[in-house]
């Protein structure tokens, strides 16, 4: 690993989260509250509304059609932003009602906070919307560490499979590709981030065995931070 790391951006499901807590806590709550919240909040969410149809392309779906769409999203777990929006605000009303508690892999906090105090800058970038990013690290069983991130970075930026989005991420991080770090449990991240340039190494939590393309794999941050300290 180049040992000239500066930044380090990762992903949350499966590597620095419980992807169980995503999938069995988040995106259920999320399902189960869409109907409601959709109905109580048109107004205020018209805009998002309104990219579901486009989206669809189908700018006649009513109300009663567009919560269907989300629904379906959600079953087919698509990356689309409206609906990463808007799942972000309803975990939202969530976290604050005390619904929901953030998971974080106690490897990932001390890995974190050891690269944090060595002034290595920290960032996300996940698929799920930036505000939504803030509330899961905003509460956490251990409390809020967002303090520890200097950025977030979401599908706006564009897909994670996509090179594009890691050459935006360097650029606007303000350093050069390989001097970041990029941690992911998804192979086919791992591999547009390489090929922007960045130092990547998989998390494979469960000892599955993935493919890693030649890619560095770790099942922790423990073996990061043993790997960064032998290069």
């Amino acid at each position: 690993m180049n040992q000239e790391i500066k930044a380090i951006v990762t992903d949350i499901e499966g590597t620095t989260s419980s992807l169980s807590f995503v999938k069995d806590t988040l995106f259920p709550y999320a399902y189960k509250n869409m109907p409601d919240f959709v109905l109580d909040n048109e107004d205020e969410i018209a805009a998002l509304i309104n990219d579901v149809r486009e989206v669809e392309r189908n700018p006649d779906l009513s109300i009663e059609e567009v919560i269907e769409v989300l629904l379906r999203y959600i079953d087919e777990d698509q990356k689309i932003t409206p609906l990463k929006t808007l799942q972000g605000m309803i975990w939202e009303e969530g976290y604050k009602a005390g619904e929901l508690v953030g998971h974080i892999y106690d490897d990932a906090l001390v890995g974190l906070k050891r690269w944090k105090d060595q002034g290595i800058d920290l960032y996300i970038y996940s698929s799920g919307s930036v505000p939504a990013q803030k509330m899961l690290f905003g509460h956490t069983n251990v409390g809020d560490i967002n303090a520890l991130f200097s950025g977030y970075f979401d599908t706006t930026t564009g897909g994670k499979k996509d090179l594009e989005s890691y050459i935006k991420i360097a650029a606007e991080i303000g350093l050069p590709a390989q001097e970041i770090l990029f941690l992911s449990d998804c192979v086919e991240e791992i591999a547009s981030a390489a090929a922007a340039g960045m130092n990547v190494v998989i998390l494979d939590r469960d000892g599955t065995s993935i493919d890693a393309l030649g890619h560095n794999i770790v099942q922790d941050f423990d073996d990061i931070l043993k790997e960064m300290a032998d290069a």
